[in-house]
């Protein structure tokens, strides 16, 4: 029973930690625009229902009920899907849903829309003869109809970022296991639910204080613009799993520079998208005019190659960017080499050539291998033990890692010294040929992609479908220290790598 308290916080902290993902973030103006304009009064509204106080009670409650059903909705989707429909498709349903090209560019297209209409171009309505049997339906039951729809669509896009999560949550389900999973995805959800169902909640306040102006336009137009920036993530996705190469690094900083120099413009009254009689530049439209030339500035250095370490898990990874200032190209040097050093080159001469190499890099001009059986030649050669990162393309957590605390010139030592490393991604669509297809232990079906198989081998040989997923061990496959997920604490990561040196040795 202890360890199912233990495992409740640890999912509740990881719901908690969800919400400030670029897959969710998005949500939250998604959600106040909802309920806003579904449950805050017209200007007559307002003054029929102040002139009977009975009537804005009622109202306030109906909004109330509204958001704590909502918040209900989220529970309920995250666990009927990850304990029942997820069971049966298994923990690849999470990662297919967080990756494929279709959810991603739908989630691309849905948030682009929102935004122009945000911005004006369009008012999002629907047929008044359908509103109005809606609305009937609406006063019948609760409204619950648009309202689970809300929860649905929360669910769907935060998958994005949470899928891993989940996905390691459903290994569980998969192997036996029945009330952790549940319990499981139920502390996720409920930390995931409360900011959301507050949220929803809040418009209700504003019914008190509610005056009409200007200012509602002004809103509108920020989250239209905040919209636009969060939609490409969704296409980066897909991009960097794809390997279209549409939105490389520069490209996708270049976008948000523009997007956010717009939005500063637009604050300070430069740019007009809507009839607004009130063009003065308020204090607090200063002060987030501000904030967003900020912004700008410090993405511009980003252009020519500056790490960017706040936004590394929103930006495509630093291996896509085509110009890096002060850094020459990342030489072909086997892992282990270093260029120019010739003896290092004797150490290294029998190692394979690195597969794949035109569809992956290593952050940090680190080499290594993304093929796990090269990785144990080439530590036998060397005799050194084997640093495996499981990874993927559409992993927020990874890019953070490598950005927050790979690039400590300590780890980045040990990593160049004293490892052969395996990043093995997970999410790659890439086909391979037939002759290397086999048909998992684990579920009975056929992998064919390089993700697909990787992800296969993560499931079976460590019970774990969580990306970053790091793992020590000899090139016999002898696992050296317990496996570590995401922790951006430095120390941490210097004593797991050291820890795993020094078992090496002792064996």
């Amino acid at each position: 029973m202890e360890d199912l308290g233990t495992f409740f916080l640890l999912a509740f902290g990881s719901g908690l930690a969800a919400l400030l993902t670029p897959c969710v973030f998005p949500m939250v103006p998604l959600t106040v625009s909802f309920f806003g304009s579904s449950q805050v009064p017209s200007e007559d509204q307002v003054v029929h229902l102040n002139s009977s106080g009975s009537g804005l009670r009622d109202k306030t409650r109906k909004g109330f009920r509204k958001a704590m059903l909502y918040g209900f909705f989220i529970i309920l989707i995250y666990v009927v899907a990850g304990t029942v429909v997820a069971y049966i498709n298994g923990p690849e349903f999470a990662n297919w849903l967080s990756t494929h090209w279709l959810p991603n560019v739908l989630f691309f297209l849905i948030f682009l829309i929102f935004a122009m209409s945000f911005l004006g171009l369009f008012e999002i309505t629907l047929p008044s003869s359908f509103i109005n049997k809606v609305d009937g339906l609406s006063n019948k039951k609760g409204g619950w109809l648009g309202v689970f729809f809300m929860a649905f669509t929360l669910v769907l896009v935060s998958f994005s970022c949470t899928g891993p999560i989940v996905g390691s949550v459903l290994v569980l389900s998969a192997g036996g296991a029945v009330l952790k999973p549940i319990i499981g995805m139920f502390a996720f959800s409920l930390a995931l639910a409360l900011p959301f169902t507050v949220f929803a909640v809040f418009p209700q306040w504003m019914e008190r204080l509610w005056k009409s102006g200007g200012w509602m336009q002004d809103v509108k137009v920020v989250l239209g613009f905040l919209e636009l920036a969060l939609a490409l993530k969704f296409l980066s996705i897909a991009d960097q799993v794809y390997h279209w190469g549409i939105l490389d690094r520069e490209v996708y900083l270049a976008l948000w520079i523009v997007i956010f120099s717009l939005l500063g413009f637009y604050l300070l009254g430069k740019i007009k998208l809507y009839d607004n009689e009130n063009q003065k530049t308020s204090v607090p439209k200063l002060m987030l005019a501000i904030i967003s030339f900020s912004f700008v500035v410090y993405m511009i250095p980003g252009m020519v190659g500056a790490p960017l370490k706040s936004l590394s898990g929103y930006l495509p990874p630093m291996t896509t960017q085509e110009f890096v200032m002060g850094n020459p190209p990342n030489s072909n040097v086997l892992p282990g080499g270093t260029e120019g050093n010739t003896e290092a080159e004797n150490n290294v001469v029998d190692c394979p050539k690195p597969k794949y190499t035109d569809l992956f890099k290593l952050p940090h001009d680190l080499t290594g291998y993304f093929d796990l059986e090269q990785a144990k030649e080439c530590a036998r050669i060397q005799n050194k033990p084997i640093f495996i990162d499981f990874t993927g393309h559409g992993c927020v957590n990874c890019r953070e890692m490598e950005a927050r605390v790979w690039s400590d010139p300590r780890v980045l030592k040990i990593l160049k010294e004293d490892y052969v490393i395996a990043a093995l991604y997970v999410d790659d669509k890439t086909e391979l040929p037939e002759k290397d297809w086999y048909i998992s232990e684990y579920d009975g079906k056929t992998k064919k992609s390089i993700g697909k198989q990787n992800a296969d081998y993560q499931i079976v040989k460590y019970v774990n479908n969580a990306q970053p997923f790091y793992v020590l061990m000899d090139a016999e496959e002898n696992m050296l220290f317990e496996p570590k997920a995401y922790d951006l604490d430095i120390e941490n990561f210097i004593r797991f790598l050291e820890s795993g040196i020094k078992k090496y040795k002792s064996i």
